[in-house]
């Protein structure tokens, strides 16, 4: 007979009746605290900026291409164009676009921080002949854009915007390298007055929406080097008074105040046309939209549906899913410049990312405020998603930047090292050769 030992018994189940006590089980974080804490990890590790960026800046661009092809057919064809005329243009931006977003992600920092002033003075030159008669091309009113012959023109102040910002992080970056970025005229000498002598360049064509571009990019770059608050409220002040004069002096711009919210678009030439159409074409898109290319608003009603106002066409055509879908690309994108800026020792790279951040994202709300009825209409693209090549090329080399930026973090590095090319077969080898040395060890030693 078996022993019986005083304290312990043997399992219910095992005597045939009961159930067997409960084993424990690992329990995982579930509901939203769990969802928060996995996506949290998810994000810090070291290559997830670097994908984000490059995922967003490409899924935004894509998506964009499709919308301009929808919304530029009956523009198109009322210029007796093919319907595909606006999207092959576009299409073949882009294309050039990604060798320059692919050259500028494999640059180094120190050839991007080369190629700073002859950026600056190429764009600064060509701004200048904007204004020179024969060579300048008014658009709707704006005297910026240069005709290359045929149907290619060149906007030179969207090439100033990327100067900017390439100049103004080495200029902060060598001075913060000094130790001077502590006095206050360090920091505003020459970086205030050469931003000044682009927005007079930019005034002079009557580029109201541009100038407020690159305004917000210079306060970018003041907030990332660390300005302090009365200086930066002193600069922002000065700007701002500046602002208000253009826009006292000029009925246009004093018109585009008048239409924010409207929702009567009066007769046609009417000055809040274009504002009461957009909100039209967002409110008859539902959730889902009308469908891709069934858009009502393009067919006339709506002033430039491809290039300003294409976010109101994709409202109208893809609802409201696919203006959140959009709007969330920009944030991501927007959040992981941020996380390349504040991760990184080097103060170029800060402030070059934090510049380029504020340009695409400051850009991005001024287009989709201006949209929504909650911003004057300023007539600026919504980045790397609008009708307009000379716009595309200069943002998607920005997005190079960021690239660039995003794979020189010391953590991606090595994540990036351990999966370059031909690291699969050398470890494959390895894992080989230890396992023929296991197999001819003695059975003993095993």
């Amino acid at each position: 007979m078996p022993s019986k030992i005083a304290g312990t018994r043997r399992p219910s189940a095992a005597r045939g009746g009961g159930r067997a006590p409960a084993t424990p089980r690992r329990v995982r974080g579930g509901g939203v605290r769990g969802a928060y804490e996995r996506l949290r990890k998810a994000w810090d590790r070291p290559l997830t900026a670097y994908y984000v960026i490059i995922g967003a800046g490409l899924l935004i661009t894509t998506l964009g291409l499709v919308m301009v092809y929808s919304a530029s057919m009956i523009t198109a064809l009322r210029y007796d164009l093919v319907p595909s005329y606006f999207f092959r243009k576009q299409f073949f931006a882009a294309l050039l676009g990604t060798g320059l977003l692919l050259v500028a992600s494999r640059m180094p920092v120190k050839l991007h921080r080369a190629l700073a002033y002859p950026i600056l003075v190429g764009a600064v030159f060509l701004m200048v002949l904007v204004q020179i008669p024969g060579i300048g091309h008014a658009v709707n009113g704006n005297q910026n854009w240069i005709s290359l012959g045929g149907p290619f023109q060149l906007q030179p102040s969207e090439f100033g915007k990327l100067g900017l910002i390439l100049w103004g992080a080495d200029l902060l970056a060598r001075k913060q390298d000094m130790r001077l970025l502590t006095q206050w005229k360090h920091m505003l000498v020459p970086l205030v007055p050469g931003a000044f002598m682009l927005l007079g360049l930019i005034m002079l064509g009557g580029d109201m929406g541009t100038s407020i571009i690159l305004a917000a990019i210079l306060f970018g770059l003041l907030w990332t080097a660390g300005a302090p608050t009365r200086l930066f409220v002193g600069v922002l002040t000065v700007a701002g008074a500046i602002g208000v004069l253009l826009i006292k002096t000029s009925s246009n711009r004093m018109k585009r105040f008048d239409c924010i919210g409207a929702t009567d678009p009066g007769g046609e030439g009417a000055p809040c046309l274009q504002a009461a159409h957009g909100i039209y074409a967002l409110a008859s898109g539902g959730w889902f939209g009308s469908g891709l290319g069934a858009s009502v608003e393009k067919w006339g009603q709506l002033p430039e549906a491809h290039t300003d106002f294409i976010f109101a066409v994709t409202g109208e055509e893809l609802g409201l899913a696919g203006t959140l879908s959009v709007l969330a690309l920009f944030a991501a994108l927007g959040y992981a410049g941020i996380r390349v800026a504040g991760g990184t020792e080097d103060p170029f790279v800060r402030f070059a990312a934090g510049g380029v951040t504020t340009w695409i994202t400051a850009q991005a709300v001024i287009n989709i405020g201006a949209v929504l009825g909650l911003l004057p209409i300023a007539g600026v693209p919504l980045p790397l998603f609008s009708y307009g090549g000379s716009a595309l090329l200069p943002t998607m080399f920005a997005v190079g930047l960021l690239i660039a930026f995003a794979r020189q973090e010391p953590a991606a590095k090595a994540a990036l090292a351990m999966r370059r090319p031909g690291w699969g077969k050398r470890a494959g080898k390895r894992w080989k050769s230890m396992r023929r040395r296991v197999k001819k060890r003695p059975s003993g030693e095993r």
